[in-house]
């Protein structure tokens, strides 16, 4: 039987652990994208919210939005930069960097 090599390291308390393994992982970034389709209807209003739906965030930090008509997704279009701020705001780490407006009917609210 093999002996285990031995460590100085002291156990960790579950939590600490796992805190520093999501972080090493590179998770905090998706998690902080995940939370901003979670709070879309709350950073965007409720007349955006209202025709326009998040799906995903890709790794890149592109967020996908299904919007009800053309017209919305012109308008959304030209509003991006300030979309994108109301999104990032208070995240340091920027967590999107850009928004694909795509025409559909919106599916139901990603959040419930």
């Amino acid at each position: 039987m093999r002996d285990r090599p031995k460590t100085s390291q002291k156990p960790v308390p579950l939590a600490e652990a796992l805190q520093a393994w999501v972080k090493r992982k590179g998770f905090i970034k998706r998690m902080d994208q995940a939370v901003v389709v979670e709070e879309w209807a709350k950073l965007v209003g409720p007349q955006i919210a209202q025709v326009a739906t998040p799906e995903a965030v890709s790794p890149e930090g592109v967020l996908r939005v299904k919007v009800a008509t053309a017209p919305w997704a012109s308008e959304l279009q030209l509003m991006t930069p300030k979309i994108i701020g109301r999104l990032n705001t208070g995240r340091p780490a920027r967590p999107i960097t850009g928004i694909r407006w795509v025409v559909g009917t919106p599916g139901p609210d990603p959040t419930l």
